[in-house]
């Protein structure tokens, strides 16, 4: 068996970007449930609204948009921007409202699992 090791310094940002990778479906739907938007705008308002925790890039932003996409959540359509750039603005369909909304469910379980088990004292109060 393989000994991995792992230093102090590299640990947040290893967790993070795992925790990112589970999360990044939940955020970006959440997002579109309110108004459709485009990349850089979904890239921006993650991160103001998150303090700067997330920070999208381009290869995982539009990966995660295109996965959106082909399983039938959200739906890519180009459209001219009041600045006259065309921009794919994307928006949440039916489909993807009923997985939001089952994704918060279960995500609303897990959280308090884990802070069941992680901090009980703070769980219980």
């Amino acid at each position: 068996m393989q000994e991995v090791t792992v230093t102090m310094e590299e640990t947040p940002d290893v967790y993070r970007r795992e925790l990112l990778k589970g999360s990044t479906q939940t955020l970006l739907l959440s997002l579109l449930a309110t108004e459709s938007m485009y990349g850089y705008q979904l890239v921006k308002e993650i991160d103001q609204r998150s303090s700067g925790y997330f920070r999208f890039k381009e290869g995982t932003l539009y990966p995660a948009l295109h996965r959106l996409e082909r399983d039938g959540l959200v739906l890519g359509r180009w459209e001219a921007s009041p600045s006259g750039q065309d921009r794919r603005y994307y928006y949440i369909t039916a489909v993807g409202r009923r997985r939001l909304t089952s994704m918060l469910e279960e995500w609303h379980l897990f959280s308090t699992a884990v802070n069941l088990v992680a901090s009980p004292e703070v769980a219980t109060v």
